[in-house]
């Protein structure tokens, strides 16, 4: 089959993050072509405030050498712009004269830095921090200057400040704001901060307006609107940065802010995709690392032409890059009307920790100092775990001195957020592949490589891995069964590349050491050629057990008076609507007239039980625990019907084979779940793909009688 042409625009870390996610889906689908603007391969441009600090070379923050381009025989051009895309003919135009075809085209455009439109703004001796030639050509000019000034107090601003101070300068930090980092942290958190970058030797101007910058041919100073003045060698302007739309908007792609794109990652255009800091997903620009993979993630099983549920949003969190000082923010922690904060303060200099909730739940979160538990709270805040009236001075609690916090952690925590890698993951890799460093383990699984603030707690589980006190054995992925090597997410995939249709004919394409299979491949396989093709169930109907992979309704209404009848149309307009399908697993639903009907209620995957307030749907593997077991309230049972319906259907297109729906939704979570029962388009996506297969099954069943 021929390849289709693929085309990026923008050789950084979103866009490449994407194609590496693309390579690892359908490595053989795409012939793959990347411009970039700057002369250099992919790089972290995070990590350029750690070059300019001296905590890091250039050459440490590369992610991907000229090498793997060429392993994966992709084309690569950099120093070259993408001036205009032709979008009748299907080509890119570069500022050198290039033309290139493409079926897809991605925009990775990232973002441009903000030069305030001040006199003098043009004066050598004025940079921006965003590239590795401005961190090649400040670090030049450090030599011969002495005096510096940095125009932003934000975390760029702060951490362009610190490297400086490295660099031997005198430094001011001058900022229109009352207190630093004001949209990561709060007034308190700030001025801790502002103690210590003071003791350091940093120097600050607050609410100061910058009006021109004075000098002859070069800086000399700067002057501010007040009419007060200050010398100054060397200026870096870090006052943030704006969407880099110029190409799609001159292409007559819809922009706003950034360039639009929907949950999919699609702009306006047909065929033409955008991520990562130019793009606008629901009003939203995102500028952090954790956002944009998962924004490329998505886009590549859309392109790749594989299932999705789309790019919802993210929650953003922030940890500040310099050293000796511990900062970290998650969340809303502005305290409204609606919420409340609980605050912990050890003094000036010591610790300093601001929890905000709302309805019973952790919503946001400052820590200044001890930080050990950033990766537990915005874990918290990111599932919205539910913390008990009363309950939430217990997340104060500190661990014991001596205890390692990442003996406790649970394997499959997220160490490293910004790349999704787990503690097994790092475990498995370092135990498989003998690793002893840090940068190792960077460079097999990527934790670390991308905002560093996850590095310690690397370091930690290290250093945990290689003492005695290490019990954690490895854990690897296993296959579907001995008779193949492939996990059985391969398989499915492999299944719907290759356009397979029978069992045969997957053993033998995907070489089968067993060529006649066994009892767990077998029965898999016929399972995922019926999810495919509707029509394969009715030609093999004897391979499939009717009561093992469909839907058992009970109805509780035996201990009370309450009124019956609506719990029981409920039933059965369920079982009416699921007749005809076919489930990963068995699913057992009970439906209650009401709530006295005792512990029997909660024996089922699904609970749902009438309320005055109209319907509480439970998975009941959590109902015990608390209502965090809680999916969703349903007002009618229409509205019941189709929160169950959307619910059963993404089990049913997301879990593995004989996967119970308890096992399924240890895997993607509960709060996943319902974002996207609760997301307009992709409920109306799932409930169209239902109502389609109910009326397949329908029409073939009855044809086959």
């Amino acid at each position: 089959m021929e390849k289709q042409k693929l085309v990026l625009v923008g050789n950084g870390m979103a866009g490449v993050h994407c194609i590496e996610e693309i390579i690892k889906l359908a490595p053989d689908q795409f012939e793959i072509t990347i411009f970039g603007s700057e002369p250099h391969v992919n790089y972290n441009r995070i990590l350029l405030s750690s070059v300019l600090q001296g905590r890091e070379s250039i050459h440490e923050i590369i992610l991907n050498e000229r090498e793997w381009y060429a392993e994966h025989q992709i084309q690569l051009f950099t120093g070259e712009t993408v001036k205009k895309i032709d979008k009748e003919k299907h080509v890119v135009k570069t500022d050198q004269n290039r033309e290139i075809s493409y079926d897809h085209i991605i925009l990775a455009t990232g973002s441009v830095p903000l030069l305030l439109p001040i006199s003098g703004a043009d004066k050598k001796g004025v940079f921006t921090f965003r590239t590795i030639e401005d961190c090649k050509r400040i670090m030049e000019a450090s030599k011969r200057c002495n005096k510096a000034i940095v125009i932003g107090g934000g975390v760029l601003g702060l951490e362009a400040a610190r490297g400086l101070l490295n660099l031997g300068m005198d430094v001011h930090v001058v900022h229109n704001g009352s207190f630093l980092m004001e949209r990561q942290l709060d007034q308190t958190a700030s001025k801790m901060l502002q103690k210590v970058l003071e003791e350091q030797g940093m120097k600050f101007l607050f609410e100061k307006e910058t009006n021109e910058i004075v000098g002859k041919s070069g800086v000399e100073g700067v002057r501010f609107k007040d009419g007060t003045e200050i010398e100054s060698e060397l200026v870096v302007m870090a006052v943030g940065v704006r969407p880099n739309v110029q190409l799609a908007r001159e292409s007559g792609i819809a922009t706003n802010r950034g360039i639009l794109v929907n949950n999919f990652l699609e702009t306006s255009e047909l065929k033409i995709y955008s991520l990562g800091e130019c793009a606008e997903h629901c009003g939203i620009v995102y500028g952090l690392v954790k956002p944009l993979f998962e924004q490329g993630k998505v886009l590549a099983k859309r392109i790749c032409g594989q299932p999705t549920n789309g790019y919802v949003g993210s929650i953003l969190s922030t940890q500040l890059k310099i050293s000796d000082v511990k900062v970290f923010s998650v969340g809303n922690f502005s305290e409204t009307e609606s919420s409340k904060s609980i605050n912990l303060y050890v003094g000036p200099g010591g610790d300093y920790k601001r929890l905000v909730f709302q309805d019973e739940k952790l919503i946001g979160a400052v820590l200044y100092g001890d930080i050990k538990d950033q990766e537990r709270l915005l874990e918290m805040v990111v599932n919205q775990e539910l913390v008990p009236e009363g309950d939430e001075w217990t997340l104060f609690q500190s661990r014991k001195e001596k205890e390692n916090p990442i003996v406790s952690m649970p394997c499959n925590q997220i160490i490293c957020n910004c790349n999704g890698v787990t503690k097994r993951e790092i475990i498995n890799t370092v135990q498989k592949n003998g690793l002893t460093d840090v940068n190792q383990i960077k460079k097999y699984t990527k934790a670390s490589g991308s905002c560093g603030g996850c590095k310690p707690l690397v370091a930690d589980l290290l250093s945990y891995i290689q003492s005695d006190a290490f019990d954690e054995p490895e854990e690897r992925e296993s296959s579907m069964c001995d008779c193949t090597l492939l996990a059985e997410e391969e398989v499915v995939r492999e299944m719907q590349v290759q356009d397979l249709s029978s069992l045969q004919g997957v053993m033998d394409e995907l070489k089968w050491k067993n060529k006649q299979g066994c009892t767990t491949c077998r029965p898999a396989i016929h399972y995922y050629l019926t999810m495919i093709n509707p029509e394969y169930v009715y030609k093999h109907k004897d391979l499939f057990d009717p009561l093992g992979m469909h839907m058992i309704l009970q109805v509780n209404n035996f201990t009370c008076n309450c009124e019956k009848q609506s719990s029981l149309d409920l039933a059965g307009d369920l079982e009416k609507r699921f007749e005809f399908l076919l489930t990963p697993s068995k699913v057992k639903i009970t439906i209650s007239a009401c709530i006295h009907n005792g512990p029997d209620t909660i024996k089922n995957d699904l609970v749902v039980i009438q309320m005055e307030r109209g319907w509480e749907i439970y998975v009941s593997d959590l109902y015990e625990q608390s209502s965090g077991g809680l999916l969703c309230i349903a007002e009618t049972n229409q509205i019941a019907i189709e929160m169950i319906s959307v619910f059963i259907q993404y089990y049913r297109e997301s879990a593995n084979f004989m996967e119970q729906i308890g096992k399924w939704l240890e895997q993607v979570g509960l709060i996943h779940v319902r974002e996207v029962i609760y997301d307009d388009e992709l409920r109306q996506q799932l409930l169209e793909r239902l109502d389609e297969e109910v009326l397949i099954r329908k029409k073939l069943l009855e044809k086959s009688y």
